[in-house]
């Protein structure tokens, strides 16, 4: 059965703006003058609107104590903003961290719908007082869109019907045989989720659904599907499936001993952890011997998961618990949405499948052919690697494609070492297997693996979603150069903070470089060795 891949390349044409100081001939822009009113330590100016994608600095004289107070000070600021913010920004969230800042995030809406992508965040320190705003927005979207043209034509039934055709596949198909399975849980292998966006490419902006098709079978899929609200042609279509190419005891796929927490009932005991402080579980299933997924529950008469089936059962199942451990402990985060969900494997995918990934909805494994990988749950960075999509999912939502696409990948690969630092190689315990120093990716080398790792070998491509896998190898380059000159403790505490404060879907290389900047100045102040640290790293990357 084919399937369609309507990949359409997207490029965000960015570049720093040169502010001229007052004594200059020239004369100033509204936006340039009130910038130059601003004590700015970093700014980032999308070239083509002259909007602010990224400011850093003591930006408001007002105290900021709620969401009305940030629309009022984006009000003083319209002539730098461009856009109505009353009308147009509505509030996601606002949370205050342990360092005493609030953060403000906002979507963009036009009519009330909001436009894909558009995630704009002000941040504000201890004191109430405007240090950053981050994120993109459309200046001319109001302008450009009347009522009428955010109002549906076609219904969200049949946009979905139209999504499912257009990669020629059905609801039913993806869904075929699927049983309930046992006492434990209702289980569907298929995930449709469906909103209606406002779509913007080149200048247009158009009305669409926004249709998410999630499924694991006949192949692994997350599928982002813009279906024209109007007249129900397909305005976009991309694959963004996370992809990693790539208490009782058991033995791993690399045969060593490990401690599962586990569930017993009627006699039979299940990879099935209640243990962990989450509204929801961490539980495994193998698609072994099955034509239904996520599969079977992983089961044992005897709780001594020692069979050489179950290594990768083992493995998944303890190497999620060890990633839940470390966002938590680390960072805080309760599961990868913050919220305690579910963390759900299945091992055993296909066959002498070459693969694992995360398909907006749960983790999934193959076992490898033997020769190019063994069972790929089997190692413990690739788990990381692949949950870190999901936390990436529930925070930034970097577009998977392009330079947003390609940090995605980088996170993942970063947390990776972040959980497994014995060395800045990627996949190397199931990759090859045999075949020792061999890797995915490195971070420390990434030209080994065929990378780049400056901006003057950024390779510009269609495949691979924009070259998501290729290009990776920049920011993580950068990552190298930060990790080993500060060290892994103040690294991984910038990382997850630029991640899940500052970046956003669209976020690019140098929206990274300043996200990553702006959160080493408020852990360990701005001007400093660690904050230079970083600079410098990106500096030698080539991303300014």
């Amino acid at each position: 059965m084919s399937k369609k891949l309507a990949t359409i390349v997207l490029g965000t044409s960015l570049a720093f703006s040169t502010i001229l100081p007052a004594s200059t001939s020239f004369a100033q822009t509204p936006s340039e003058k009130l910038m130059e009113q601003m004590n700015l330590v970093q700014k980032l100016i999308e070239k083509d609107k002259d909007v602010p994608l990224f400011l850093s600095g003591k930006l408001s004289k007002d105290k900021i104590k709620n969401d009305k107070d940030v629309k009022e000070f984006l009000k003083a600021n319209k002539e730098l903003f461009k856009i109505d913010s009353h009308k147009e920004l509505t509030l996601l969230e606002k949370e205050t961290d342990d360092l005493g800042m609030t953060h403000y995030k906002f979507a963009q809406a036009i009519n009330g719908v909001p436009i894909d992508g558009a995630v704009f965040t002000v941040h504000t320190n201890e004191n109430n007082e405007v240090i950053a705003t981050a994120g993109l927005l459309y200046p001319d979207a109001a302008d450009k869109l009347a009522k009428s043209q955010t109002k549906a034509s076609i219904t969200l039934e049949k946009a979905v019907d139209l999504a499912w055709k257009e990669i020629d596949l059905t609801e039913k198909e993806t869904n075929s045989g699927q049983e309930h399975q046992d006492e434990l849980s209702n289980l569907e292998n298929t995930q449709v989720k469906k909103d209606l966006v406002i779509y913007h490419r080149e200048g247009t902006y158009t009305l669409t659904y926004k249709v998410q098709l999630q499924f694991i079978e006949p192949y692994g899929a997350n599928w982002q599907i813009f279906v024209n609200a109007k007249d129900g042609s397909v305005v976009d279509a991309y694959n963004a499936v996370n992809d990693a190419a790539t208490t009782g005891t058991g033995y791993g796929v690399l045969g060593d001993s490990k401690t599962l927490n586990t569930y017993s009932s009627g006699g039979t005991y299940y990879l099935y952890d209640v243990t962990k402080p989450m509204n929801g579980v961490i539980e495994t299933f193998t698609a072994q011997n099955r034509s239904t997924y996520p599969g079977a529950r992983s089961v044992d008469s005897n709780n001594a998961w020692t069979s050489s089936t179950q290594g990768a059962d083992v493995d998944a199942h303890f190497y999620a618990g060890k990633v839940y451990d470390y966002f938590l402990n680390t960072h805080g985060r309760n599961s990868f949405d913050n919220n305690g969900a579910t963390i759900r494997s299945t091992v055993h995918y296909g066959r002498n499948y070459n693969n694992a990934f995360w398909n907006g909805s749960q983790m999934v494994y193959g076992d490898g052919d033997g020769s190019v990988f063994a069972p790929l749950s089997g190692a413990l960075d690739v788990v990381a690697h692949e949950l870190t999509h999901a936390v990436t999912d529930r925070s930034a939502s970097l577009e998977y494609r392009n330079q947003s696409g390609a940090l995605n990948e980088s996170f993942s690969d970063v947390f990776g070492y972040f959980l497994d630092p014995q060395d800045y190689l990627m996949g190397e315990d199931v990759y090859t297997p045999g075949q020792a120093g061999d890797a995915l990716r490195s971070l420390s080398n990434p030209a080994q693996f065929g990378q780049p790792e400056h901006m003057n070998q950024y390779v510009n491509t269609t495949s691979d979603n924009g070259g998501v896998h290729t290009n990776s190898g920049i920011p993580n380059k950068a990552a190298y150069y930060t990790i080993s000159s500060i060290g892994k403790t103040q690294a991984e505490k910038i990382y997850y903070r630029a991640l899940t404060v500052y970046l956003t879907p669209t976020s690019n290389f140098s929206y990274a470089r300043a996200a990553l900047l702006q959160s080493a100045a408020d852990l360990y102040g701005s001007g400093g060795s660690t904050y230079n640290a970083v600079k410098s790293a990106w500096d030698r990357v080539g991303v300014y």
